[in-house]
C-alpha cells in the first residue's frame, strides 16, 4: 500500500539531497500518539511541485499519516518548506498468477554481504565489516541477500503459516538487469554520514502462484535490500502484462 502526497514549495531554498532522515522525522511526528508510535525505536523556486510517496505494508499506518498531513498541511523537511496540496492512496499489485512484468528500483539498492559468508562466495573478506555487493561478486550473493532480507520482512508482516520467499523452490525474479552501481554519501542520522555502494536494477518476473504474488507485493510495500527507512530500495512496477 502507498500514500501519495502532492506538494508545492513555500519558499525558495536549495534542494537538500540529505533530506531522508529529516523526512523520516516528520513522518514519525505524524504517528505520535497512535498505535504505530512504538515502531519508532525498533529498527527549489517558490511554487515548485514535488511528489512524496510513502510505502508500508500496514494500510492503517498510512491512514494515520494521511490524516495528519491533511490536518497539518505545512510539511517542513529540514530547511525545505512545502505545502500539502493533495493526498491519495495507491495499491500497486504485480497481478494474478501468470502475469509477467518488470519491477525497477526507483532508488539505489543497498545489499551487504556478511563477512562470515564471504569465503562461501569466493570473496576476500576485509575484517569483520559487511561487504557492499559489487558486480564482480556475481549474482548469487545478491539473490541470496535480497531473499533473506525479504524473509525477515515476511516474518514481520505476514501470518506465520504462510511460506516465505526462501520456502519456495523458484527465484524471486526471472531476470536481473543491472543498470548501474554507484557510491553515495547518505546521512543516516543527524551528524552521521556514511558512504554506501548502491545499485539500480530492472527485475523481470512471472507470478508463479499466490505466494509469489504476495512476496512481490511485499517488496513493493517494504522495499528491497537494506535501509528502506532512508528511502533506499524503493521499487515500482514499470511494465505489466497478463
Amino acid at each position: 500500500m502507498r500514500l501519495l502526497a502532492r506538494l508545492h514549495s513555500r519558499a525558495e531554498t536549495a534542494y537538500d539531497h540529505t533530506y531522508h532522515h529529516k523526512l523520516r522525522g516528520r513522518l514519525w511526528k505524524a504517528l505520535q500518539d497512535t498505535d504505530y508510535e512504538q515502531y519508532h525505536d525498533e529498527n527549489r523556486p517558490v511554487g515548485e511541485q514535488k511528489t512524496l510517496l510513502v510505502a508500508a505494508p500496514q494500510e492503517e499506518l498510512l491512514t494515520e499519516i494521511a490524516e495528519d498531513l491533511l490536518a497539518n498541511r505545512e510539511l517542513n523537511i529540514g530547511d525545505m518548506p512545502f505545502h500539502v496540496d493533495h493526498v491519495s492512496s495507491l495499491a500497486p499489485d504485480v497481478g494474478e498468477p501468470g502475469t509477467t512484468g518488470t519491477i525497477e528500483t526507483g532508488t539505489g539498492l543497498l545489499v551487504r554481504i556478511p563477512p562470515w559468508k564471504a569465503e562461501e562466495y569466493g570473496i576476500k573478506s576485509k575484517g569483520e565489516q559487511a561487504i557492499y555487493w559489487r558486480p564482480e561478486h556475481s549474482m548469487e550473493p545478491l539473490r541470496t541477500q535480497l531473499e533473506n532480507n525479504l524473509d525477515k520482512k515476511h516474518r514481520l508482516f505476514c501470518a506465520d503459516y504462510l511460506p516465505g520467499p526462501s520456502d519456495k523452490s523458484y527465484s524471486l525474479f526471472d531476470e536481473y538487469e543491472l543498470i548501474k552501481t554507484f557510491a553515495i554519501p547518505v546521512t543516516v542520522s543527524q551528524g552521521t554520514e556514511l558512504t554506501y555502494v548502491l545499485s539500480k536494477w530492472k527485475f523481470g518476473y512471472t507470478v508463479r502462484d499466490d505466494d509469489h504474488r504476495r512476496h512481490l507485493n511485499l517488496a513493493l510495500d517494504t522495499g528491497l535490500g537494506e535501509r528502506n527507512a532512508l528511502g533506499l530500495g524503493f521499487v515500482n512496477i514499470t511494465n505489466h502484462a497478463e
